[in-house]
């Protein structure tokens, strides 16, 4: 419980240093301003910038908002109740809208939020947990929410943001880069270490009270380091020796709640099948990839292929890699519906044309699809074979495609 006193001392110093933040780059969803009858919801990793979103979408109120970042120590202590001082001061001030950062510190804030939303205020949210934000959205703000996901710069907001122009030459920057703000500012490696320890120790360690820290760390970096490969549960388990299998599913869940690594699963249309295979690891950035992974061999197909994930990723969840006798590295969903074929090679040449063909033309038949892609570093190529087309695409005119997708659905 905190003092309205504190309450207005914390408001006043976050307005205050929200004034003298960079207003960053426009993202791809800021136009919700004038939502009136839903709460606007934006999870993501830490540090993708969601705060600077919150600004943004802030500006449009003209002062007439609160904001609060749940993660200011100043607030540690705040519970149910203080929302009621909280809105005894927005009364005051007459406010019309909240913005809430890191909002699922605080127990039962969902309570708070469906019953001003009922009120006619604007409520705006941001969490770095996927799961407990959805748990919680679950009860109290069924159908009264609207859920986005913010990512680290897609390769067009890379470009935005950095001047660059897009070429093979760009797209090899940012795949070693990587998309999260506050290092293509500064360029310095210990912004993607810390980010990298802080969602280990703090949205993960600390939030769900694990004790061995250490098997945790070499575990994110196992993973990091091995970005692209097949893995599954019990051969973790045994490499690190970790006794439950339910505490090594555990640990990966929690991964995938903070948005640090996603692991998508070997299509079969038996759900059970799903669950035993080996899943394949992919990382949220590649500028994490490149500085906290143990990995000494120079593999730019690996980050090219995570590059190429995280691009499909922004669009949907629904991805799978397809493996039988050969192997092609997505097949995507959207809506429940086969979107694409994507086989992902750094350059297609004599010694690896069979295999990445033959892999793309398997799942072609499989799926029954006429059309697939294949996505390059720097190379345009068309192949027709037994009536289906296979389109070579480098990098960077695929990317910008997808994203022009991608805004058009917002």
């Amino acid at each position: 419980m905190l003092s309205k006193l504190i309450i207005e001392q914390v408001i006043d110093s976050q307005k205050e240093r929200l004034t003298l933040m960079d207003s960053g780059l426009p993202r791809t969803f800021t136009d919700f301003g004038d939502l009136t009858t839903h709460t606007l919801i934006v999870s993501g990793i830490r540090r993708c910038g969601k705060s600077t979103l919150l600004q943004q979408i802030n500006k449009t109120f003209n002062g007439r908002s609160i904001y609060l970042n749940f993660e200011d120590p100043r607030l540690a202590g705040f519970d149910l109740g203080d929302f009621n001082r909280l809105h005894e001061i927005a009364v005051k001030e007459k406010t019309l809208a909240y913005f809430f950062d890191e909002v699922q510190n605080i127990v039962n804030w969902e309570s708070f939020v469906r019953f001003r939303l009922d009120e006619g205020y604007r409520i705006f949210i941001t969490g770095s947990n996927a799961s407990m934000l959805s748990k919680e959205l679950g009860t109290k703000l069924t159908g009264r929410h609207i859920t986005k996901e913010l990512f680290p710069f897609s390769f067009s907001e890379y470009l935005a943001f950095t001047g660059n122009v897009s070429s093979a030459v760009s797209s090899g920057k940012y795949m070693k880069s990587g998309g999260f703000p506050e290092y293509l500012k500064t360029g310095l490696p210990e912004v993607l270490m810390h980010a990298f320890n802080d969602i280990i120790v703090r949205d993960i360690a600390i939030r769900y009270s694990l004790k061995n820290i250490s098997i945790l760390q070499q575990l994110a970096v196992w993973l990091v380091s091995n970005t692209g490969k097949p893995m599954t549960g019990n051969s973790l388990r045994k490499i690190f020796q970790i006794g439950s299998s339910s505490s090594m599913m555990d640990y990966l869940s929690y991964f995938v709640d903070s948005y640090l690594f996603f692991f998508i699963p070997k299509f079969s249309y038996p759900h059970k099948v799903q669950l035993v295979n080996p899943k394949k690891v992919y990382c949220i950035d590649n500028g994490l990839i490149e500085i906290n992974s143990v990995s000494f061999n120079e593999d730019n197909g690996r980050l090219l292929e995570n590059m190429v994930f995280m691009q499909l990723r922004r669009q949907t969840a629904d991805i799978y890699y397809f493996s039988d006798k050969k192997e092609c590295d997505f097949v995507v969903f959207l809506q429940g519906k086969l979107h694409g074929l994507y086989q992902v090679c750094w350059q297609l040449d004599q010694n690896n044309m069979d295999r990445e063909l033959s892999g793309l033309l398997q799942a072609m038949n499989f799926f029954g699809m006429k059309n697939a892609i294949i996505i390059t570093h720097d190379q345009n190529d068309t192949f027709i074979i037994d009536e289906k087309t296979i389109i070579v695409q480098p990098f960077h005119e695929w990317a910008l495609r997808k994203d022009e997708i991608q805004e058009n659905q917002f």
